[in-house]
């Protein structure tokens, strides 16, 4: 139901977008987040969409340099990254939750995609 990409190496500075493409959900009836892990580390919430409300949600880590979007024609939903950072070297997933409200918690989202690795070289 998800297929990720977009991942990649980059240097310290750089950009990625990834993509989450989504099939058999109706997006306005769910939450989409990003999330990531760091090796040794445990998954955490990067960013949030709603799409049914346009509403977005940011970590503070990520505030001013990370942005989430849909597109509802391809059913896709992007994490537009700049100016990233050794310490953003991550596997990213995206994630669905059931309802219009955003959580961090894991275990809140019922569906996931397979990552995409992130590595940022400093």
């Amino acid at each position: 139901q998800f297929v990720e990409s977009g991942g990649g190496l980059v240097q310290t500075g750089g950009s990625l977008r990834l993509s989450c493409a989504i099939s058999e959900l109706n997006l306005d009836d769910y939450a989409i987040s990003w999330f990531r892990q760091a090796p040794g580390k445990e998954r955490e919430g990067v960013s949030c969409i709603i799409p049914k409300e346009n509403d977005t949600r940011y970590a503070d880590f990520v505030e001013g340099r990370f942005t989430t979007a849909v597109d509802r024609a391809k059913s896709t939903v992007y994490l537009q990254m700049n100016d990233l950072e050794p310490e953003d070297t991550a596997v990213y997933y995206c994630a669905a939750r059931f309802g219009v409200s955003s959580s961090v918690r894991r275990n809140d989202y019922q569906y996931w995609g397979q990552g995409t690795q992130v590595t940022v070289s400093s």
